[in-house]
């Protein structure tokens, strides 16, 4: 075999020559490192390792901001093959991560549970209904203890649990929000009206029918994470999966929306009321806010969040402030709203135009297989 010409080195630092044994005075030149991949594999050596197929490699290094610029840098034409090479260097454990065991293990005892917070409030509103007087306020108190409790237990695992990145005001948001479907339309109409002289009317219906929702919402996200993990372990690549993941998303969507909606018109049906629109905006931008957290966005779930409940809060606070000498056409917005299209408009704009944001969001990073590989 003849040795290769010398030539400088890719960085334009000079590389050692050391003579060849033949003493002939000809040199050989290491074009560059010998190995480029070698500190990216042990960079991710974790990662590797556990992986059970290249594509779980590739989404880890997509999360990490591996490109198929970066990959070429690596010598490769793009982030799949730089996993590939990956995948065959480094020893694993061939065991099946215990993630992906969980979201295909039995859930029927998991499944029942989910059935816990709907039963619970539904308890609760009848309790509530069915007392007067001073008991009234004693049993809502102990109903939405009741409520909190089972809601937090049941999130806790399974597929809608929040990632550590979760942040306390993306709560305040929530529940700022659900307080506002349990009352917020009877106070908003109370107060263009000069109220509120007293207790104002609650919306028991669609408290219930998000809380019954619940149910739902936590099939939905297993259905998604289960079917995703199939597809990222059938993929060939990054871009296969992208094609893949996106319509099994939005059918996830559309599955869940056909859900809440038979929850809301059953409890609606039951109380006899209205507000439909609203309600449905505010469930499916509850469930995308805390599937985005779930598989670790949870920033932009807590952008919207509370954007969306500031609105609402800035709304009434427009309404309560043109009563004030001179300030009469800062609640000229929300009273054309509410008389044009009644008071639950304002839940349904706020709300449907957020969850179509973060519907936006969605499409956009739960397409990507780093969303469902543990890092």
């Amino acid at each position: 075999m003849t040795d290769l010409p010398s030539a400088p080195a890719r960085d334009g630092r000079a590389q050692d020559t050391p003579a060849t044994p033949s003493g002939t005075g000809r040199t050989a030149v290491r074009r560059g490192p010998a190995d480029p991949v070698k500190a990216l594999m042990h960079r991710h050596r974790e990662l590797c390792e556990r992986a059970v197929d290249p594509l779980e490699i590739a989404a880890g290094l997509e999360a990490h901001g591996v490109t198929d610029r970066t990959a070429a840098r690596f010598r490769h034409r793009d982030v799949f093959s730089l996993a590939e090479e990956l995948y065959a260097r480094v020893p694993r454990d061939t065991q099946q991560p215990l993630s992906a065991q969980e979201l295909t293990a039995p859930s029927v005892g998991w499944a029942l549970r989910a059935l816990l917070p709907g039963t619970v409030c539904a308890v609760a509103v009848e309790g509530v209904r069915l007392t007067d007087g001073g008991a009234r306020p004693v049993v809502g108190t102990l109903g939405a203890i009741a409520f909190t409790v089972t809601l937090t237990l049941v999130l806790r695992r399974g597929p809608l649990r929040a990632g550590p990145g979760t942040r306390p005001v993306a709560v305040l948001g929530a529940v700022w929000l659900l307080a506002y479907a349990a009352g917020g339309d009877g106070l908003l109409d109370e107060a263009l009206r000069g109220g509120p002289d007293g207790a104002w009317p609650l919306d028991p219906a669609t408290v219930t029918g998000l809380a019954l929702a619940v149910a739902p919402a936590l099939w939905c996200a297993h259905l998604f994470s289960v079917r995703a993990r199939k597809k990222l372990d059938s993929s060939r690549g990054l871009a296969e999966f992208t094609g893949r993941s996106r319509p099994l998303l939005l059918a996830t969507v559309a599955l869940y929306i056909g859900g809440l909606a038979l929850c809301l018109t059953a409890t609606q049906l039951a109380y006899d009321t209205r507000g439909f629109a609203g309600a449905l905006a505010l469930g499916v931008l509850l469930w995308l806010a805390r599937l985005l957290a779930a598989h670790g966005f949870s920033a932009a779930a807590t952008k919207v969040l509370t954007a969306a409940a500031g609105t609402e809060l800035l709304a009434l606070a427009t309404v309560f402030a043109g009563r004030l000498p001179g300030c009469a056409p800062l609640a000229r917005p929300v009273d054309a709203l509410v008389r044009t299209w009644g008071p639950g408009a304002l839940p349904a704009l706020v709300c449907g135009a957020a969850a179509l944001a973060l519907l936006a969001r969605a499409v956009a990073v739960l397409a990507r297989a780093s969303a469902h590989v543990d890092q």
